[in-house]
C-alpha cells in the first residue's frame, strides 16, 4: 500500500531574497521635475549663446576686412546687425577697436539677464573679442 506524500507539517525552504531595484515613483518624480528643470533653462539660454556666437561671427569678419577707422567698424557692425536679425544685445557704439601689432582688434561684453520665473533672473556675463 502506497501512502499519500504529506505536506502540511513542513514548510518549503525559500530562497534569500535580494534586495530590490529599480525606481520608486518619489525617485520618478524627482529625476522628472530635475530634467524638467534644467531643459526649462536650456530653452531660454540657448538663444543668448545664439546670439552671443553671431556676435562672435561678426565681429571676426569685419577684423579680417581690417577696417581702416573705428568708424568704419562700427559701421560695418552695424550693417551686419541689419542683416542678422539675432543681434539686438549691442550696437557699434559698444565695441571696442583697438590695433595690436599692426592688426585691428574688436572687443565686445555685454551682460543679458534671462527670466526665469517672476523676480528670478539668471544673468549671463558674454565677452568676446576677434583673434
Amino acid at each position: 500500500m502506497v501512502t499519500p506524500h504529506r505536506t502540511g507539517g513542513c514548510r518549503a525552504r525559500r530562497a534569500p531574497q535580494r534586495p530590490r531595484r529599480g525606481v520608486t515613483l518619489f525617485g520618478l518624480l524627482f529625476w522628472a521635475i530635475a530634467i524638467g528643470f534644467v531643459a526649462y533653462i536650456l530653452v531660454r539660454t540657448l538663444p543668448t549663446v545664439n546670439e552671443y556666437l553671431t556676435i562672435q561671427r561678426a565681429v571676426e569678419q569685419i577684423a579680417r576686412g581690417n577696417p581702416t577707422t573705428v568708424a568704419e567698424a562700427r559701421a560695418a557692425f552695424d550693417r551686419q546687425k541689419e542683416v542678422e536679425y539675432s543681434i539686438s544685445a549691442i550696437s557699434g557704439k559698444d565695441l571696442t577697436i583697438t590695433k595690436e601689432n599692426d592688426r585691428v582688434v574688436i572687443g565686445f561684453a555685454y551682460d543679458k539677464e534671462v527670466p526665469i520665473y517672476g523676480p528670478v533672473y539668471i544673468l549671463i556675463k558674454y565677452e568676446g573679442r576677434s583673434r
